[in-house]
């Protein structure tokens, strides 16, 4: 067995802590300007993190500055574990949230992106709280170990096997060679977006704090908002409702495309096969959804529409798109209870659960890339019965994707699939129905948000057996570090190699 390099390894988890020790002084820095009581335990909580985090850097400075691929392994799984238990901290501290599960769950669900609360009123909890909710969707977006990337190379360290650990994808674009470099460039674009978004949503009639609240979960692709009813409560309002659609949508597309718009490079983005189908699917999901909410569905007899004003193919449009696009990104925001809308669209949006954004973006899921390789390889799979001899590679954006890659998707979908059985398997145990377990399933290891039955979005995980939310919590930390990164570690030729 390769030996560890423990003293490198304890050396980024102290960075981590104080990335999560400066966010959280952030944090008590909006309890100062909001006045909501919890400025002293905020304060002091940041700062016992930063300690630690500092202390952790400090006695394990002299150490190799190389990382290989196990070592990366191990940052990635413990630098996650490590920010998610230092991020329960404010809970706890602050006694915003009962129960440990509870509060485990919730700073789970945030720093996976995933949405889903176990919060029966968010207008309830101290303002920093809600900030911090908010600040670890942030974080965990782009990939806390992506912005340690950026760093690691002041230290001396080189981080391309952190990064792929961290982010395993599919296609080998960067937009710059070295790899920190390309993680500052991402880092930058996920910053400005999310000042641009809050900027406009403050002009569109969003008070700033809300703003920058769903602005930090919408561009982490996250759920997580300020407000009980999330973005229905703007309801009444459809500017808002659009920006955020179109911030949704751009969180769900790979970032190196965003890179490429920004700098001119426009030809690239239309030319990508997984963008293209990324457009269609929601497109066509779209048409199918609006059609039944404009012929079957009254939604000013069941929300706060304003139909006599806005028009009822206009509201049924723009609800379509915003769920629609809503759950294809992971992103999780609701405008009302789209599974009391009809059956059909039920069952449509449970299906668009498992379709995912664009790899490279901040999207849960499976990923539209690795469903087109699937699609390309089946189809192949008939003209190889038909001509044995004959061979047909597969292609995407005119390369062609090598077998290693094939079967390394494949076997993504199968573990995927067995992963979402046992998770709805185990819920079933629990004491969910059948309905609420196979949705809160898929809700979790897709980093969906709301689920269906009684985890629904009218409704949230606080229902939930404690057992259970330590289930879906772990669901959620593999579905965000895409299976192979959390799962190698139950596998012994990981442990003696």
């Amino acid at each position: 067995m390769s030996k560890l390099n423990r003293k490198l390894i304890f050396h980024i988890l102290g960075l981590l802590l104080m990335f999560n020790g400066f966010a959280m002084l952030i944090s008590a820095f909006v309890s100062y300007l909001t006045n909501d009581g919890v400025l002293n335990e905020m304060t002091i909580v940041s700062l016992l993190v930063i300690f630690f985090g500092w202390l952790f850097m400090t006695v394990s400075k002299k150490n190799e500055r190389k990382i290989n691929k196990r070592d990366a392994y191990f940052v990635v799984v413990l630098g996650w574990l490590v920010m998610i238990f230092s991020g329960t901290l404010p809970y706890v501290v602050t006694d915003s949230i009962s129960s440990f599960s509870n509060i485990f769950f919730e700073t789970m669900s945030g720093y996976t992106t995933t949405g889903s609360t176990i919060i029966n009123d968010i207008d309830a909890l101290p303002k920093s709280i809600i900030f911090w909710r908010s600040m670890t969707h942030w974080l965990g977006g782009m990939g806390i170990i992506v912005l340690a990337i950026a760093i690691l190379p002041l230290l001396g360290i080189g981080g391309m096997q952190l990064f792929t650990a961290e982010a395993p994808g599919l296609t080998g674009d960067k937009i710059h060679p070295r790899i920190s470099d390309t993680a500052k460039r991402l880092w930058l674009i996920y910053v400005g977006l999310t000042f641009l978004e809050t900027i406009l949503l403050t002009f569109a009639g969003m008070s700033f704090f809300d703003a920058i609240n769903n602005s930090m979960s919408n561009i982490a692709s996250g759920g997580f908002s300020s407000k009980n009813e999330s973005i229905g409560f703007w309801n009444d309002n459809p500017l808002i409702q659009y920006i955020v659609i179109f911030f949704m949508f751009l969180a769900g597309t790979n970032f190196i495309l965003i890179y490429f718009g920004l700098t001119g490079k426009f030809k690239k983005i239309f030319q990508d096969t997984e963008f293209k189908w990324y457009v269609s699917f929601i497109c066509a999901f779209v048409f199918i959804s609006t059609l039944i909410l404009f012929f079957q569905v009254n939604l000013s007899s069941t929300e706060v529409y304003h139909p006599e004003v806005l028009g009822k193919f206009e509201s049924s449009f723009r609800h379509s798109l915003f769920q629609v696009v809503a759950i294809v990104t992971t992103t999780g925001f609701v405008t009302g209870d789209f599974i009391s809308w009809t059956p059909f669209l039920t069952m449509l949006f449970f299906g668009i659960m498992f379709l995912g954004g664009s790899s490279g973006s901040t999207s849960g899921g499976v990923k539209v890339l690795r469903h087109l390789i699937l699609i390309k390889n089946g189809f192949l799979e008939f003209k190889r019965s038909l001509h044995p001899n004959a061979i047909f590679p597969l292609r995407h954006n005119n390369h062609v994707v090598e077998k290693p890659i094939i079967i390394h998707v494949l076997a993504f979908f199968i573990l995927y699939l067995i992963l979402f059985i046992i998770g709805a398997g185990v819920l079933s145990a629990l004491g969910l129905d059948f309905v609420s377990a196979i949705g809160g399933a898929a809700s979790s290891l897709g980093n969906v948000g709301p689920a269906l039955g009684t985890l629904g979005p009218i409704s949230n995980f606080d229902s939930l057996p404690e057992i259970g939310k330590y289930w879906c919590a772990f669901l959620m930390l593999v579905g965000r570090l895409e299976l192979f990164t959390v799962l190698i570690f139950f596998t012994p030729y990981f442990w003696k190699s």
